[in-house]
C-alpha cells in the first residue's frame, strides 16, 4: 500500500525529490515487517500442525491396538453367572460332595457280605510201622474237598457266618469202614452284642460321621458360592469405579490443558507473566501422572475380575478387555439390621458348619459312652453232618493175613444225594448256645476317651456361643457401613457440586484480573479430589450393600465355623486290637 502510494505521489502530485525518497523508504520498511509477521505465523502454524499430528497418530495407533483386542461387555448379573459356571474355586469345591459320597459308600461297605469258596485236592502216603497201621508197607490217603461260605457284619452289630463243605475221602487203610467216604456239613454261626456295640459300634459311628461330612461338604459349597458371588460383585464395582476414576482424571487433565492454553494467550497479549506458563505446565504433567495411575488401576481391576469369572483355558484369557455396562447406582435403602442378624443366625454357612461339627461330636460321644458298657454277647452255633459212600463190613481181626483182611463185603452204598438228605434233615445235628460276658477292671481307655470328649464338647459349645456373638457383631458393623456410605455419597456429591461452582468463580475472577493461576489450579485440584471422593463413595456404598447381603450367608473374610471336635484325640488301640 505504501509502495502504491509512493508511485502515485511521483506520478500525479509532484513535490520535492526528498519527499519521494522518504515515502519509498517507509513503504519498504512496512513490507519487510509484513513479511516477517507472515513467516512467523506460518512457522507457528507449521509447528502447531506438527504437534497436532503427533497426538492424532498416537491416538490412531492406540485405537488400532485396542480394536485388535477382544472386548467382553458384561453386566453384573452376567458376571455372576459366568463365575458360577467357570470359577475354579467353585469347580474344585463341587467335587467334594462326590468325594464324600464315595466315603459314605466306603463306610457302608463294611456291611457288605463276603462270599468265599474253596477247592482242594490232597494226597498222603504213610509208611506202616505196626500191624495196626492199616497196611502191609504203607497207607495211601486221598481227599478232594469243596467249600462255599458267606459271612457278614449286620447293621445291628451282629456277625453271622454260614458254610457248606463237602469232601470225598479214599484210603488203603484196611480198618476204614468207608472207602470212598463222602461227607457234607452245613454250619451256621451268629453272634449278637447285647450291650457294648449294640446300639452303636465303630462301623455305625464311621457311617454316621461320613454322612455328616457329606452334609458339611454341601454347606461348604454353598458358603463358597456366596463368598464368590460377593467377590465377583465387588470386583465388578471396583472395575466400574476404576473406569469412572480414569474419566474423572482425564477431565482434570483437560481442565489443566485448557488453563495452559489460556495462560499462553494471556502471555502473548502481555496480561500475564511467562512464569505462570511453567506453573500451568507443571499442573498438566501432574494430571498426566494421575491419568497413567488410573489407567493402570483399570488393568489390575480387570485381572481380579477375569480370575473370578473366566475360564483360564480360553485362548484370549489375558487379552480380553472387560467392559462393565452397569454403572454403580445410588439408591437409598433403609435396612433392618435386627432382621439381618436373625437371618444370619439362622442360615450363616460358618454357623451351619459349627452345628455340623457338634452333631459329629454327639455321634462320637454316643459311641464312646457305649464302649463303657460290659461286653455281653449271645452266640448260636449249629452244625449238621451227613456221611456216606461205600460201607464195608466190620473188620474181623482173626482174618488179617499178610497185611490184608479177608472176607470184607460191601454193606451199603450211599450216594451223595443220601448224604445231602442227612444234612438237610439234620440227621446228626450239633449245636451250641452261649452267653459271653466281659468287663474291664479298673480305669479303661474308654473312660479316658469319654472324659476327654465331654470336655471338648463343652469347649465346642462355648465356641459356638462366641461364633454367634461374632456373627451378630459383623452383621451390625456391615449395616452401619451401609448407612455411613449412604451419607458419604450425599456429602461427596454436594462437595463436588460446590467445587465445580468454586472453580467456575475462580476462572471468572482470573479473567477479570482479580485472581491468579495458583488459586485456579488449587480449585481444579479440589474439584478433581471431590470427583474422586464421590466416585469412591459410590463404589463403597454399592460394595457395602453387597457385603450386607453376603454377610447373612457367609463370613466375609472366609473360613469360620471351625470348632473343636469331641472325637479328636481319642485312643482307638483297644478297638483295633481288642
Amino acid at each position: 500500500m505504501h509502495l502504491i502510494r509512493s508511485n502515485r505521489l511521483r506520478q500525479g502530485y509532484g513535490g520535492p525529490p526528498k519527499r519521494y525518497a522518504k515515502a519509498e523508504a517507509f513503504a519498504l520498511r512496512a513490507m519487510f515487517v509484513q513479511m516477517v509477521l507472515i513467516a512467523a505465523m506460518a512457522l507457528a502454524s507449521t509447528s502447531a500442525s506438527a504437534q497436532a499430528v503427533r497426538p492424532s497418530l498416537a491416538a490412531a495407533a492406540s485405537q488400532i491396538a485396542a480394536e485388535a483386542q477382544p472386548v467382553q461387555r458384561l453386566s453384573i448379573d452376567e458376571a455372576v453367572r459366568l463365575a458360577l459356571e467357570q470359577n475354579l474355586g467353585i469347580r474344585i469345591q463341587r467335587l467334594d460332595p462326590q468325594i464324600q459320597d464315595v466315603a459314605v459308600w466306603q463306610a457302608k461297605s463294611f456291611w457288605s457280605p463276603s462270599l468265599s469258596s474253596t477247592f482242594s485236592r490232597n494226597g498222603q502216603s504213610q509208611r506202616s510201622t505196626s500191624a495196626l497201621s492199616g497196611g502191609a508197607t504203607s497207607v495211601d490217603n486221598g481227599t478232594f474237598a469243596t467249600g462255599l461260605g458267606v459271612n457278614q457284619l449286620l447293621p445291628t452289630g451282629a456277625v453271622y457266618s454260614a458254610a457248606w463243605n463237602s469232601s470225598r475221602f479214599t484210603t488203603t487203610n484196611l480198618f476204614t469202614n468207608y472207602s470212598p467216604q463222602l461227607q457234607s456239613t452245613v454250619s451256621l454261626s451268629v453272634t449278637q452284642p447285647l450291650l457294648r456295640n449294640f446300639k452303636i459300634d465303630q462301623v455305625r459311628e464311621l457311617v454316621a460321621l461320613s454322612s455328616k461330612q457329606r452334609d458339611l461338604s454341601n454347606i461348604q459349597l454353598q458358603t463358597l458360592i456366596a463368598q464368590t458371588m460377593r467377590n465377583v460383585k465387588n470386583a465388578y464395582w471396583d472395575l466400574a469405579t476404576a473406569r469412572n476414576n480414569l474419566a474423572a482424571q482425564r477431565q482434570s487433565l483437560e481442565l489443566s490443558q485448557r488453563s495452559l492454553r489460556d495462560n499462553q494467550r494471556r502471555v502473548e497479549v502481555g496480561t500475564m507473566a511467562p512464569i505462570d506458563i511453567i506453573q500451568a505446565q507443571a499442573e498438566v504433567a501432574l494430571n498426566e501422572q494421575f491419568v497413567i495411575v488410573a489407567d493402570a488401576a483399570i488393568k489390575s481391576a480387570e485381572d481380579r475380575l477375569r480370575a473370578l469369572v473366566f475360564d483360564p483355558d480360553m485362548s484370549n484369557f489375558w487379552t480380553t478387555t472387560i467392559e462393565p455396562i452397569d454403572a454403580p447406582p445410588f439408591q437409598e435403602r433403609s435396612i433392618d439390621v435386627d432382621a439381618a442378624v436373625r437371618n444370619a443366625l439362622d442360615k450363616r454357612g460358618d454357623l451351619s458348619q459349627a452345628k455340623n461339627s457338634l452333631e459329629q461330636s454327639d455321634v462320637s460321644i454316643r459311641y464312646l459312652r457305649n464302649q463303657l458298657m460290659p461286653d455281653v454277647s449271645a452266640s448260636v452255633n449249629y452244625l449238621s453232618t451227613g456221611i456216606g459212600g461205600v460201607q464195608l463190613s466190620p473188620v474181623d481181626f482173626s482174618s488179617v493175613v499178610g497185611g490184608s483182611i479177608a472176607g470184607r463185603t460191601i454193606v451199603a452204598d450211599r450216594g451223595f444225594g443220601s448224604v445231602l438228605g442227612d444234612v438237610v434233615q439234620s440227621a446228626y445235628p450239633n449245636w451250641t448256645v452261649a452267653l459271653t460276658i466281659g468287663y474291664p477292671l479298673g480305669a479303661s481307655t474308654a473312660q479316658a476317651n469319654l472324659a476327654r470328649a465331654k470336655l471338648q464338647y463343652q469347649q465346642a459349645e462355648t465356641q459356638l456361643k462366641n461364633l454367634r456373638l461374632q456373627i451378630a457383631t459383623q452383621v451390625r458393623e456391615v449395616g452401619r457401613q451401609v448407612q455411613t456410605n449412604q451419607q458419604r455419597v450425599r456429602s461427596a456429591r454436594a462437595s463436588r457440586e460446590l467445587q465445580e461452582k468454586k472453580l467456575e468463580a475462580e476462572e471468572k475472577k482470573q479473567a477479570a484480573g482479580m485472581s491468579t493461576s495458583f488459586f485456579v489450579f488449587q480449585a481444579q485440584r479440589d474439584l478433581s479430589q471431590a470427583r474422586t471422593q464421590e466416585i469412591q463413595a459410590m463404589s463403597d456404598y454399592n460394595k457395602s450393600l453387597v457385603d450386607f447381603e453376603a454377610v447373612q450367608d457367609a463370613p466375609l473374610g472366609g473360613g469360620g465355623g471351625a470348632i473343636t471336635s469331641a472325637g479328636s484325640g481319642i485312643v482307638r488301640w483297644f478297638l483295633d486290637h481288642g
